[in-house]
């Protein structure tokens, strides 16, 4: 399987790649972390690929999906994984920054990867995209409100984008559960460590990720199996 995974560098996305790849998958990464992405490159060479993108910058992401589908083809599943997490405060205190930075990864970032990638996919009537929401892009919490916000946003998007697909194909928004990550530390830091590790929580993941298909188009689906 063809596997393009945004947010590759640590975490959830460093985890996955690891594990698709210790399956026999190929995949095709790109993070914003450069030294990371060598690391990447060293340990796992050819057909694998890894590239130093920022996905809020649409030109960037436009001249990674070219070079990657002219040399590859459609991918048969797409998962993006970048975001990043507000620094915890009511909202009235979130400066605009911050704010649009967030938006512009959390949001416009899955949009520029959809805009590049998708349309080989439609052509070709088959693939899956999942689209990482949060148990946040169900409920909300104080002090996360713009990340509440960009993961209901990520919900939306995605059951819309079901909605266009042709037949054989989904968008999934997927919540991966709480897991001990930088991201979650930052929000959460006394509770965080509770929580299992990404190297844990991959090994449910990767099997779930990979058995999601048509069935499952436009459903808002977990981890834990449970989905609506």
């Amino acid at each position: 399987m063809k596997i393009v995974l945004t947010g590759v560098t640590r975490g959830l996305g460093r985890a996955l790649a690891e594990a698709f790849i210790a399956q026999g998958h190929t995949v095709f990464g790109c993070g914003r972390g450069g030294e990371a992405i060598f690391d990447l490159r060293l340990s796992h060479p050819p057909p694998h690929e890894f590239s130093v993108v920022d996905v809020a910058q649409d030109v960037k992401v436009s001249i990674w999906a070219a070079g990657i589908l002219a040399a590859h083809g459609a991918p048969d599943l797409l998962i993006n994984n970048a975001a990043i997490m507000n620094t915890p405060a009511p909202l009235w205190e979130q400066d605009d920054v911050s704010f649009t930075r967030l938006v512009d990864i959390n949001l416009r970032g899955v949009a520029n990867v959809i805009r590049h990638f998708v349309p080989s996919m439609v052509e070709a009537k088959r693939g899956v995209i999942v689209n990482f929401s949060s148990g946040w892009g169900r409920s909300v919490s104080p002090d996360v409100a713009p990340y509440c916000m960009s993961k209901w946003g990520i919900e939306g998007l995605t059951k819309a984008l079901a909605a266009e697909l042709p037949r054989g194909m989904a968008a999934v928004p997927l919540n991966p559960g709480v897991i001990d990550t930088d991201m979650l530390r930052l929000a959460w830091d006394e509770g965080a460590a509770s929580y299992p590790k990404a190297e844990e929580w991959v090994k449910r993941a990767a099997p779930y990720i990979l058995s999601l298909g048509p069935k499952d188009n436009g459903r808002s689906v977990s981890v834990d199996g449970a989905g609506s």
